[in-house]
């Protein structure tokens, strides 16, 4: 019987934890994130998150009006500069670049095109588009921190989740996120001694709490509480931690989404490795997407922190010991059957023979095997493609 422990240490941690990364899938998305967000997007603490994008909502003017009745103007002394008076507002205010394209999109105007004309000519054809504009009425989100611009311009159904909403959600499980609760800001894996520390400073260098003028993304581990779900090939245990990121655009540039799974480690320049039971929520800013997050997202965010990992353990143990092929020709048959051509069996084969010293026999082997090729894809949509197939054979045996 393949023995399943939570090591739920509360006396505190204080070493690195062996892990095996060859397992599991590769989750790229806050590496993504890591890579292109500059100093001011990153911030060291939930609190200071918070604290920014909630002073943002709180200088910020929604409001819903006419197309027509939006003026689009431009001086003949800045040739570059182009400025929009809303109603209710006297003084007219500047579109950045996010809210030009939507007002673009909006109206059906090419804004590649548009951005390389003078401001006065890319003015006219703007407000004839708004004059012509079809849905007469639209949303504007406008901000005031020392110079007025605006943020957004949407159609008048756009149900807007602020960030500060889902931090605030957030923050309702993980505290200040930097390990006042047993959420926080994750570790790093030692390459050298494939061990995780949970253990690192939160720099700018190391944090996964991010938040620029359009979006706002966090990632958070549990990584002081260990999940052993069964043995490695040399008899030690094969460690899990939970973790979730989060992301939300009240501009309208993406979804609110919450991806929760279980990883074995996390790199220093954020990639998820060794991950396992993925699992995502997102919620398009349609008409009652507010009423969705409070009801369905938030509550699902509050689940996964307090729920038990036995459920994907008890996964875990089944796929383990659920044996399918028992000789080559079992173990050819039943990649073939579920589409695999005979060049990725071999493959998916060759690969579990490598890294565990014997061929596969059950479910979670192959699933193991086929993650293992998926990671050796250099195309995104093949590399998708080959986990999903995999996280469809492991939901089978759960």
């Amino acid at each position: 019987m393949t023995q399943i422990d939570v090591l739920d240490r509360t006396q505190g941690v204080t070493g690195s934890y062996k892990v095996d990364v060859t397992r599991g899938e590769r989750i790229g998305r806050v590496s993504s994130e890591w890579f292109s967000r500059p100093d001011d997007e990153r911030y060291l603490s939930l609190t200071a998150l918070h604290d920014a994008v909630r002073a943002r909502a709180d200088r910020a003017t929604a409001r819903t009006v006419e197309s027509r009745a939006l003026r689009v103007g431009a001086s003949r002394d800045d040739a570059e500069r182009l400025t929009l008076t809303v109603p209710g507002r006297e003084a007219p205010i500047a579109p950045t670049n996010w809210s030009f394209g939507q007002m673009c999109s909006l109206v059906g105007a090419p804004a590649s095109y548009l951005r390389q004309l003078p401001a006065p000519l890319a003015g006219i054809n703007l407000q004839h588009g708004l004059l012509s504009h079809r849905a007469e009425l639209v949303k504007t989100l406008e901000a005031d921190d020392g110079r007025v611009e605006l943020r957004a311009v949407t159609g008048p159904d756009y149900g807007r989740i602020w960030d500060h909403e889902l931090v605030a959600a957030v923050m309702r499980i993980a505290g200040d996120g930097v390990g006042d609760t047993r959420w926080k800001v994750p570790g790093l894996l030692d390459w050298s001694t494939m061990t995780h520390n949970p253990f690192v400073e939160v720099t700018k260098d190391t944090t996964t709490l991010y938040a620029s003028d359009r979006d706002v993304f966090l990632f958070l581990v549990d990584d002081t509480h260990p999940i052993e779900a069964g043995r490695l090939p040399n008899g030690d245990p094969d460690l899990y931690f939970r973790g979730f990121y989060c992301w939300n655009s009240e501009v309208g540039s993406k979804t609110l989404g919450i991806a929760s799974f279980f990883l074995r480690a996390v790199c220093m320049n954020r990639n998820i490795w060794g991950a396992e039971g993925f699992e995502e929520i997102a919620i398009r800013h349609s008409k009652f997407a507010a009423h969705r997050f409070a009801h369905q997202a938030a509550p699902a965010l509050a689940r996964f922190a307090d729920s038990s990992p036995a459920a994907f353990v008890s996964g875990v143990r089944a796929a383990r010991e659920q044996v399918v092929a028992r000789d080559d020709e079992d173990r050819e048959s039943f990649l073939r059957r579920r589409g695999f051509s005979k060049p990725e069996t071999e493959k998916i084969i060759g690969t579990v023979l490598k890294e565990e010293g014997r061929p596969p026999e059950s479910v979670f082997d192959f699933v193991q095997g086929i993650t293992a090729l998926a990671r050796s894809k250099t195309q995104q949509d093949a590399r998708l493609e080959l986990e999903g197939r995999a996280a469809k054979l492991m939901a089978a045996v759960a």
